[in-house]
């Protein structure tokens, strides 16, 4: 059953905060196979006018992503998320993430609409910290695949 397009426009409450320590930033470097200096060392990071450590650009997604969970979970929407794959993210940045701060999430529906049977969903997540200054903006397709016995 296609989803409902009056979702579309709809926002959820923000996040809690996730406070971004240095060693989460490190260990997803390291994850990700990227050396930059200013991922693992506050004199690096300083040196390019950093306050502290940043983190590599897709290191928010996890955050949105999780965040992205109040759409898929919200049971108005009637997602089928065993039928979801991930289509797409991509992110504008206001400035990097830095260790130490406080991010909270702000999710809304973009866009929904059916391709071949396939229910296709865009969000956008809004990353502000502690300070309500916006940190990036984050999009995340999810595609509902077509059940195969419809």
């Amino acid at each position: 059953m296609a989803l409902d397009q009056s979702f579309v426009g709809r926002t959820y409450p923000p996040t809690e905060p996730y406070e971004v320590g240095r060693e989460k930033i490190r260990e997803f470097a390291e994850a990700v196979g990227d050396a930059n200096p200013a991922y693992t060392d506050a004199e690096a990071a300083q040196a390019l006018g950093h306050p502290d450590v940043i983190a590599p650009p897709t290191f928010v997604f996890a955050i949105t992503f999780k965040a992205a969970g109040q759409v898929v979970a919200d049971p108005q929407l009637g997602l089928d998320y065993s039928r979801v794959v991930h289509g797409d993210q991509k992110f504008a940045y206001n400035r990097p993430v830095r260790a130490g701060d406080r991010l909270t999430v702000t999710s809304t529906i973009e866009t929904v609409r059916t391709m071949a049977g396939n229910d296709i969903l865009d969000i956008r997540g809004e990353v502000h910290d502690q300070n309500g200054e916006h940190v990036v903006t984050a999009w995340t397709k999810l595609v509902a695949r077509a059940d195969e016995e419809a």
